[in-house]
């Protein structure tokens, strides 16, 4: 599986960015253009929200949950690349700059 670092994606020019955490985590702050789609929504429901054909960079609040369906996604055919330490790690990014 890929991972990416919050800098790395900060350097990107469009992703498809998805916020596994809850709408309540969500609606309180999220990574800039991120979507969200709960865990357990899209743990059970994911061929309703992703396309094999695009590339997914997802994230979790401190990027453990992500990785995990991230994995299990990318077996089942679908690009994802895990962003390493969360929403955690970009609070920290922005908190530095």
């Amino acid at each position: 599986m890929t991972e990416i670092n919050v800098i790395e994606l900060t350097h990107l020019k469009e992703a498809n960015i998805i916020d596994i955490r809850s709408l309540y985590d969500y609606s309180i702050g999220h990574i800039d253009g991120a979507i969200n789609i709960p865990y357990y929504n899209l743990l059970n429901n994911y061929t309703h929200y992703l396309s094999k054909y695009l590339l997914y960079y997802m994230y979790c609040e401190t990027g453990e949950q992500s990785r995990e369906i991230a994995i299990r996604l990318n077996r089942f055919g679908y690009h994802i690349i895990n962003i390493t330490g969360g929403y955690q790690e970009y609070l920290n990014f922005l908190s530095k700059r």
